[in-house]
């Protein structure tokens, strides 16, 4: 305990950590008056009671950071940013040009890398920005307005997502911890506060029960995401003893960490943006006559509205998103490569394709467990919703996953801030 709060005190006393923390709540907290400012055209009761029937748009709303339920500025958050990145990163398994650029031109072509993710960021939030007006338009949530209104819509929103994004890379870059996961932890906790608000004044003597079970499950909901955040699984790995003069190098062992979850929420967050297509399509073709769209438009419809049809096909997008991702970004060959270039190797496994083999077959067993406990945690919501009948109560692990995953992350690299200024 006396470590713990000799730690708080050296954060406030040192004078580069101090100012760090200080510009993250100031840029959080230019975030949140945004997220508070209402785009024209809204009619609040009406939103207000369309959200509380609409768990697909209560999740959507965490990963907006909280600016969707307001129908603000940053109704989008920072979804476009994240979406684009995971489209280019899924177009390098494409293109080998943009795979170069990412994984050996260093930090340039990172950088070039995280420019056409920019790029990319307008359309998609243009196109996700008027699906979602349009959405909220056909179940008259927003009013009668004129075409440039409309417009002018969607240019706002589109410029409130790309000021989010600058944001939130203003933060990682002058702060610390990943500026786009803190913009999405600040919304959800902004939201703690009303929905807390909202449970006290319905709050009735026979919810006790739920209320106590709803807080079992997120304790040990959080246990699962602590647990599967963090845990590992190591290979070994020896280098081989090299003698050059009269000194002899390598011989020691080590290991190299596999983690269970190696996409953390990246897959809920892609998956979501999949599942606004059939809302799209719906609401683009609503007024068609062609007798093949009206078909696949009340397909589509009836998919939408049945939440546990939604809710399991989202699971598996979840699941197949989340071992598709971490392809992507875990490649056992260069490991492999990389490992026999610097002359270290798995015991009992040969260098090259055998080490590459094994170390995907480990991790593609592993990934098992984390897709799995992430598809739980995506549709956790819908289940909770349909057990207790209460909204507020649906956030459920998708909402903790963030938060943890974060406060994780954020305690690491205020750790190692600590330990870089001790030695």
């Amino acid at each position: 305990m006396n470590v713990f709060f000799a730690q708080i005190k050296f954060i406030f006393t040192d004078t580069s950590l101090r100012k760090k923390i200080l510009f993250v709540f100031f840029a959080l907290l230019i975030f949140r008056l945004g997220a508070n400012i209402p785009i024209p055209g809204v009619d609040t009761v009406r939103l207000q009671e369309y959200f509380a029937n609409n768990s697909f748009l209560g999740l959507l709303n965490v990963f907006s950071g909280g600016g969707l339920s307001n129908l603000s500025l940053f109704m989008l958050g920072v979804g476009p940013y994240i979406t684009a990145s995971i489209i280019m990163q899924l177009l390098t398994m494409i293109f080998p040009k943009l795979r170069e650029m990412y994984h050996e031109e260093g930090e340039l072509g990172r950088k070039k890398f995280a420019q056409y993710s920019r790029y990319l960021t307008v359309p998609l939030a243009i196109v996700q920005g008027f699906s979602l007006l349009a959405l909220l338009r056909n179940n008259e949530v927003l009013i009668e307005l004129t075409r440039f209104e409309q417009i002018l819509n969607i240019v706002l929103i589109t410029a409130g997502s790309m000021v989010l994004m600058w944001i939130g890379e203003l933060i990682s870059e002058y702060g610390i911890g990943n500026g786009m996961s803190l913009i999405i932890f600040a919304g959800i906790v902004a939201g703690i506060p009303s929905a807390l608000g909202q449970l006290f004044f319905t709050f009735t003597v026979s919810q006790i029960p739920l209320f106590f079970g709803f807080i079992i499950i997120s304790l040990l909901i959080i246990v699962g995401i602590v647990v599967i955040t963090e845990a590992e699984r190591p290979i070994p790995i020896t280098y081989a003893k090299r003698v050059r003069g009269m000194k002899v190098y390598g011989g020691m062992s080590t290991y190299l960490p596999l983690r269970v979850n190696q996409a953390g929420v990246i897959p809920i967050i892609f998956a979501l943006s999949f599942l606004l297509f059939p809302q799209i399509i719906v609401n683009f073709f609503a007024g068609t006559t062609n007798q093949v769209m009206v078909y696949l438009v009340r397909a589509l419809t009836f998919f939408i509205s049945n939440e546990w049809l939604n809710g399991g096909f989202y699971f598996f997008l979840v699941f197949i998103f989340t071992y598709f991702y971490t392809a992507v970004t875990f490649d056992p060959d260069a490991i492999a490569t990389n490992l026999q270039k610097s002359g270290a190797f798995v015991p009992g496994v040969r260098p090259g394709q055998s080490t590459s083999s094994y170390i995907a077959k480990i991790l593609t067993r592993i990934t098992l467990v984390g897709a799995l406990f992430l598809g739980f945690i995506a549709v956790l919501p819908f289940i909770m919703q349909a057990i207790t009948g209460n909204p507020i109560l649906a956030i459920g692990g998708t909402g903790l996953l963030i938060v943890v995953s974060v406060v994780l992350d954020l305690v690491k690299k205020i750790e190692a801030q600590l330990s870089m200024r001790e030695y």
